[in-house]
């Protein structure tokens, strides 16, 4: 059983590092500089399988004009 937990952790480990980096990919072929309000939510798709999911807001710091 703890092997069966150890691996399903690292499998999901993954899925959130692979979900992450393609929102940042997603947002620096946006033009982003940052991602504001950036979350994971995961849910049960079926038994025994999940999907993760990663969504922020991209941004493009603009600099002010103070003259």
């Amino acid at each position: 059983s703890d092997v069966c937990s150890s691996d399903l952790s690292k499998l999901l480990h993954r899925a959130r590092e692979q979900a992450y980096g393609r929102m940042i990919e997603e947002a620096v072929s946006k033009g982003a500089d940052a991602i504001v309000c950036f979350r994971f939510q995961s849910s049960t798709v079926a038994q025994g399988a999940s999907e993760i999911l990663a969504y922020g807001t991209a941004v493009k710091i603009k600099e002010e004009n103070n003259e």
